[in-house]
């Protein structure tokens, strides 16, 4: 078991890009910035193309592209039920490499493009609320990942 901080970079393996994260032990699913979103069919699948800001350069949007493998109701309090496509990606967090699912949403207005949810945090990262930025994320995909 890894004790991580509550912000903490992760690393995405396609494209390879790091970004700032949130890990939230109160959010179930992680969920990830996607602007642009535009779905699209390829060899019979549903498929969604979308877009993130560079944390380098925040004038720079840097493209994904996914198999769409479900999607999800968030209820919300003040408003009609609003539905996210959810996609699976690789991702490293510390030294733990998984292949997770995300739920799709504009995260612009938000400090984070990243927010990692128990699904991934479970049996391997323990989440100490008074640090930050703990490690670096150092992995490897595991055999047999995809990514």
């Amino acid at each position: 078991m890894e004790i991580l901080g509550y912000i903490e970079k992760v690393r995405f393996d396609n494209p390879d890009i790091e970004l700032k994260a949130k890990l939230d032990t109160g959010a179930t699913t992680s969920s990830l910035n996607a602007i642009n979103k535009e779905p699209f069919e390829k060899d019979g699948e549903e498929w969604i193309r979308f877009d993130i800001i560079d944390p380098e350069d925040e004038d720079n949007l840097i493209g994904f592209e996914a198999p769409v493998v479900r999607t999800v109701r968030i209820r919300r309090h003040d408003a009609a039920p609003h539905v996210r496509p959810v996609v699976e990606l690789g991702m490293c967090v510390g030294h733990v490499y998984q292949v997770a699912q995300f739920s799709l949403t504009d995260r612009t207005d938000f400090n984070y493009q990243v927010l990692v949810g128990r699904n991934f945090l479970k049996g391997h990262i323990v989440v100490d609320s008074g640090s930050r930025y703990e490690t670096k994320p150092e992995c490897k995909p595991a055999k047999g990942d995809k990514g």
